[in-house]
């Protein structure tokens, strides 16, 4: 996935279920994900300029969130055999050095990617409590 524009938010949009393997071993929906308050998927790669350029501050702003009960997921949605870069040790790997507090997990088929139309890495879904798209865009905006 390259940098591009994300549609606009459409409110109220449901978001989709997913199952999808963890780089801890666990697979994970999301009811497993979802907070009291809220929930934020966000698809990130390893690979990404930038994702690079913001994940510290994605990694603050994730344990935030947390803090105010609402969960958060990252989910990888490239093809591993075109981006090996983004492979799942690699994603182990990323996840630890920057010390995630969220579940990263790989979309192998990007079924899930599609489902959300996600449209470049990073991608930021805010749901509230109970799952209606209330954000759709990037980091800053």
């Amino acid at each position: 996935m390259a940098l591009a524009q994300p549609p606009i938010c459409e409110f109220g949009w449901k978001a989709p279920d997913f199952a999808l393997k963890g780089v801890d071993g666990k697979t994970y929906s999301l009811k497993h994900v979802r907070g009291p308050k809220g929930t934020l998927v966000v698809f990130i790669c390893n690979h990404c300029p930038y994702v690079r350029a913001i994940i510290d501050r994605l990694v603050e702003e994730a344990k935030a969130l947390q803090a105010m009960d609402i969960g958060v997921i990252a989910i990888m949605p490239n093809d591993t055999k075109l981006s090996p870069g983004d492979s799942f040790a690699n994603m182990k790997d990323f996840a630890g050095e920057h010390g995630f507090t969220f579940p990263y997990v790989i979309d192998e088929t990007q079924a899930v990617a599609r489902a959300y139309d996600a449209a470049c890495t990073p991608d930021f879904f805010g749901f509230n409590a109970k799952d209606e798209l209330q954000y759709r865009g990037q980091l800053d905006e």
